[in-house]
């Protein structure tokens, strides 16, 4: 078993994206921990109200793509934490063009400011299981150094195998610096408001009929603590974060006493017509993909090198399950719903396959 040597952080510790849940997470651990130096918080916008209160030990800089390079300049930055990735076009205003300047063009400029930046002796990147894609020819798990089998459809996984090339030729450009990337599984938790804990919310919750994929999350706590120690200690290299086991969409849905309604996929028109009936807006093909086909990946190199085991996907879920207990009960009229949707959705299916020549 390799350990990471702790090393903390003399410097300037510059984290990127302190306006949203994990950003500001991330940059008030770090301020707190005397093992760090100073921390600035990096973003456009200011953060909203309820996540104020976590930087009031954090310095706060106003800073987009087009300025991020005067400003890791000025800082003399000793380590970055690139944190302010865009997952889905609805929390982006511009939709998916905007996305990807953010993602892949934003990346792009801060790893060309954090090249020209003589002091910098680490950065750590937030990543995504999503680079693997997902896909009826997926294996069985996935280990770090497993190519995706195809281009995945989805924008946010498109945009993950972009950053990890430029990430790639930052680390043969300045090979003396400790570049960690962290591929987290889906967050998952008590607090974590993602659009994946949204679907799971729902009292009725819509899947794909004929299938059940395996699913892996990782706890929004664990995220954080994998965060922390990939900016105290040194561990470079690329890091599957999960949490072992698996559990199947329908074992899931029961979990959180949820209604499953199975939507028959022959019957939807294209991509986009399944995840808007999914939950999943116009553009949410990385999460179709996800519910349709399911993603495991192993996770041996993060527990061996961090000497660190997140919880299990399992237990993350119950912690998400128990945040939401008030909602689990469906109402008789909801169950009805429910029922004639079912209903509706096979006679769906009979005159798809009875336009078609099949037999029902």
């Amino acid at each position: 078993m390799t350990l990471g040597h702790t090393v903390g952080v003399p410097g300037v510790v510059v984290v990127t994206g302190v306006s949203r849940y994990l950003g500001a997470h991330v940059a008030a651990r770090l301020a707190a921990d005397p093992a760090v130096g100073h921390v600035v918080g990096m973003d456009p916008v200011d953060p909203p109200a309820e996540l104020a209160p976590l930087l009031d030990g954090v310095e706060r800089v106003r800073a987009d793509a087009g300025t991020v390079s005067g400003v890791i300049a000025d800082l003399d930055a000793a380590c970055v934490v690139h944190l302010a990735l865009v997952t889905a076009p609805d929390k982006q205003q511009g939709g998916r063009a905007a996305m990807k300047d953010q993602n892949v063009i934003g990346t792009m400029q801060l790893l060309a400011a954090c090249q020209r930046a003589p002091r910098l002796r680490k950065i750590v990147l937030r990543s995504s299981t999503a680079a693997y894609g997902a896909s009826f020819r997926d294996p069985a798990v996935y280990t770090e150094d497993t190519e995706p089998r195809e281009v995945p459809r989805g924008g946010f996984a498109r945009d993950i195998l972009d950053i990890e090339g430029y990430v790639r030729g930052f680390r043969r450009r300045r090979p003396e610096v400790t570049a960690t990337v962290l591929r987290f599984a889906p967050f998952i938790g008590s607090t974590a408001d993602t659009t994946l804990t949204r679907y799971f919310a729902q009292p009725v919750v819509p899947t794909v009929l004929g299938r059940d994929p395996r699913l892996q999350f990782v706890h929004i706590d664990d995220a954080l603590e994998a965060l922390h120690r990939s900016v105290v200690e040194d561990h470079p290299g690329t890091f599957n974060v999960a949490g072992a086991g698996v559990l199947t969409l329908s074992q899931a849905i029961r979990r959180a006493g949820r209604i499953a309604l199975p939507v028959p996929e022959p019957g939807l028109s294209g991509a986009a017509g399944l995840a808007r009936t999914l939950g999943f807006g116009r553009y949410g093909l990385d999460q179709v993909d996800l519910i349709v086909h399911g993603r495991v990946v192993d996770t041996t190199r993060l527990v061996d090198e961090f000497n660190f085991t997140p919880r299990s996907t399992a237990a993350a879920f119950d912690d998400f399950i128990r945040a939401h207990l008030d909602n689990a009960l469906v109402s008789g009229e909801r169950l009805r719903a429910a029922e004639q949707a079912i209903l509706d959705g096979v006679r769906q299916v009979r005159q798809v396959r009875s336009a078609t020549g099949r037999q029902p």
